[in-house]
């Protein structure tokens, strides 16, 4: 009995493995150059990102919104009145009447900061007294805020060294600065994080959810059936969206109640308005998700859109740096995302006890962002495949 011999596959030559080696990377580069998607973001995400951290990102803010209470108008209160504008910090965008009114604009978020001067403090000065300007911060931001308040005293010191309605120049300031951080005053970065976290996770995964639906129906040969079905594009899209709902809203109490009892984060506001805007801001986030998937021809162009969309909304919503510091075409980005009105209202609505009054312009502003992604989402969906 012969036994045969094991042969040997032939050695390629170098030329041959370099060939077939050249074919596929020709081959890749034409597939890449085909999928015009993939393409735009290799070139748009590093783009977006250097533009973004070089032009819009300061984490020392200045121009920050401020509200003035004079319970007494002269040259002293005006001087100081100019010297904060001079400190670059304090952009004078409010004169409230009263307290009341004062109180309130910080609650809303409109100010982060409020500047009281009280009755009889020119007349304290002149005398010697070295009466109180009050200043309350929001600090729901400790960055914005903190360094802010750091520089305060310093420069309006040397702003009103050589200003007439101070008088007899003193080595010293001759009124007291009490700053008070509300909301925050310990200015611990829990309760600054961890309700921003809420948002985050939750426009990352919602985004991912939906914006995989319809091109996975695509992929997996599905979508014929669910055409064949006398059902409109509107009704698809509320039901590939509605039980997501649940989930975002699971997820959402799942990282409030993380934050409380594990952080001390706290609830002051009321729990079914949190509940109730968080739901919006969900229903927001799925249908910008169910526009992408109705937009890609994959899933794969489906999650480079969702990271293209993820990636400003975490530098340009207020989470990472702070909003207001911001110049003011990246400020109007922000406005355009869902996102950053959110950030707003947990925040407000957790630290401050927010009111629905209070919070009413960034709960329409989610609500009309919602609505316009549907819109483009329904006009977006095909009722035969390609």
């Amino acid at each position: 009995m012969t036994h045969m011999l094991p042969t040997k596959a032939p050695r390629e030559d170098g030329n041959g493995f370099w060939r077939k080696t050249y074919a596929v990377l020709v081959k890749e580069f034409i597939q890449l150059k085909r999928d015009r998607v993939s393409f735009a973001m290799i070139i748009m995400i590093p783009l977006v990102q250097l533009m973004l951290f070089g032009y819009a990102i300061n984490t020392n803010p200045r121009d920050l919104p401020t509200a003035v209470l004079f319970q007494e108008h002269n040259d002293l209160s005006r001087s100081i009145l100019a010297a904060l504008q001079n400190t670059k910090y304090f952009k004078i965008t409010e004169f409230p009447q009263n307290e009341g009114e004062m109180d309130k604009l910080l609650a809303s978020g409109k100010v982060l900061f409020a500047v009281e001067i009280p009755v009889n403090f020119e007349r304290a000065v002149r005398r010697g007294d070295k009466p109180a300007m009050w200043v309350a911060a929001d600090a729901t931001d400790p960055v914005a805020s903190g360094s802010a308040l750091g520089a305060l005293g310093m420069a309006v010191q040397t702003a009103l060294m050589h200003d007439r309605a101070v008088p007899d120049a003193q080595p010293q300031m001759p009124f007291e600065i009490r700053s008070h951080a509300r909301y925050n005053p310990a200015g611990q970065t829990q309760l600054n994080i961890v309700p921003g976290l809420v948002g985050t996770i939750l426009t990352m995964t919602m985004l991912v959810f939906t914006a995989l639906s319809v091109t996975r129906e695509i992929e997996r040969g599905t979508m014929e059936t669910l055409l064949s079905m006398p059902i409109s594009p509107v009704e698809i899209m509320f039901g590939k969206i509605i039980p997501y709902v649940f989930v975002g809203f699971a997820q959402a109490a799942m990282i409030v109640f993380i934050g409380v009892f594990l952080f001390g984060v706290p609830i002051i506001g009321n729990l079914a308005v949190l509940a109730a805007l968080s739901t919006l801001f969900i229903a927001s986030n799925l249908a910008t998700g169910y526009t992408f998937s109705t937009i890609a021809q994959n899933q794969l162009q489906a999650m480079q859109m969702t990271l293209m969309y993820f990636l400003p909304n975490i530098l340009l919503s207020g989470f990472m740096f702070p909003f207001a510091g911001m110049p003011v075409w990246a400020q109007w980005i922000g406005e355009a995302m869902p996102l950053t009105h959110y950030l707003r209202i947990v925040r407000s609505i957790m630290l401050k006890g927010s009111s629905v009054s209070d919070l009413h312009y960034d709960a329409a502003a989610m609500l009309l962002l919602m609505l316009i992604s549907m819109a483009v989402a329904v006009m977006r969906f095909r009722k035969t495949l390609d």
